[in-house]
């Protein structure tokens, strides 16, 4: 690939990327990326991309090699003795101290959260941060702390997570970039934050209900 093809290709991603977090996906077509790119050809972006989905994880990819070098550094400081609080901690630190040093502004986060909302697209970031080995093998720690834990509300409050995390870094990047105020003043308060709440929300008491469960069992009887 020459140099000029490359410097097109990242002009690109970084138009997509921002018109993505500001609009919303589906809202900008490859035609409106083209031409805020300063690209007279209205083709150029699936030229270099092909698809919507493509271009939508190249973006992804942009970003992800970064986190997983903070990530992989984090854990290789911890010791045998990780507790979930340090667990949890290698999973929000990464993406916040990435996020501090892409801005102001940034568009990551927005733009996250904006591709998490469409069903169509949503599997190409989830496919892309689940092959991650780092995130893996924090997971996989933070399980390990919570045994007891029922398979059903582990994976409730693994979706209660990714909402939390990816929706507060994108409203705290907003806000920056519309110079708005924030409740926390950097990204590592903001880690510290997060961090807080969702080891509360792991270590929250489990309620059983025995009469939907009983119901249920009925059913299927």
């Amino acid at each position: 690939m020459t140099d000029r093809a490359q410097a097109t290709r990242e002009l690109i991603l970084t138009v997509a990327e921002r018109l993505y977090a500001e609009h919303g996906v589906l809202a900008v077509s490859n035609r409106q990326i083209s031409e805020v790119a300063g690209q007279g050809n209205n083709t150029a972006v699936g030229y270099h991309f092909g698809t919507r989905a493509d271009l939508v994880r190249a973006i992804a990819r942009r970003h992800s090699a970064r986190v997983e070098e903070l990530r992989q550094d984090m854990l290789a400081e911890l010791g045998g003795r990780a507790g979930l609080r340090d667990w949890v901690r290698c999973l929000v630190h990464p993406s916040t101290e990435y996020l501090a040093t892409a801005g102001p502004p940034s568009w990551f986060a927005r733009f996250t959260a904006q591709v998490m909302t469409e069903p169509s697209l949503r599997a190409v970031v989830a496919a892309e941060t689940l092959s991650s080995p780092s995130l893996a093998r924090t997971v996989e720690g933070l399980a390990r702390c919570l045994p007891e834990l029922p398979p059903e509300v582990r994976a409730e409050r693994n979706a209660m997570t990714r909402q939390l995390l990816i929706h507060t870094m994108a409203e705290r990047e907003r806000a920056l970039a519309e110079g708005g105020d924030t409740p926390r003043s950097t990204w590592r308060e903001v880690a510290t934050g997060l961090t807080d709440a969702l080891v509360g929300l792991w270590l929250a008491p489990v309620t059983n209900h025995p009469r939907e469960r009983n119901g249920r069992e009925g059913h299927r009887r």
